[in-house]
C-alpha cells in the first residue's frame, strides 16, 4: 500500500513539473502560432484535470480508510430527552 502512495506522489510531482514547463513556455513567448498555443493550453488543461482526479481519488481513499470510526462530539454521554 505504501509503495502505491510513493508512486502516486512521484507521478504528481512529474505532472506538476510538466505543467510548470508548459506554463513557462506560454508565458515567456515560446509560442509562435495560435495552433501551438491552443495545443499547449489543451495539454495544461488535461494535466490539471488529471491532478484533480488523483487528488479526488486520494481523498476518497482516505475517507474509506476512516470509515467505521465514530467520534463523539458532544461532552454529555447521556441521550437527550425529547
Amino acid at each position: 500500500m505504501e509503495n502505491e502512495f510513493v508512486f502516486i506522489h512521484k507521478l504528481q510531482r512529474a505532472i506538476k513539473q510538466n505543467l510548470a514547463a508548459l506554463s513557462l513556455n506560454v508565458t515567456s513567448g515560446g509560442v509562435d502560432s495560435h495552433e501551438k498555443y491552443k495545443y499547449i493550453t489543451g495539454q495544461i488543461s488535461a494535466l490539471e484535470s488529471v491532478l484533480q482526479e488523483i487528488s479526488n481519488l486520494l481523498t476518497k481513499k482516505e475517507q474509506e480508510q476512516n470509515e467505521g470510526k465514530v467520534v463523539r462530539i458532544d461532552k454529555d454521554p447521556r441521550p437527550t430527552k425529547g
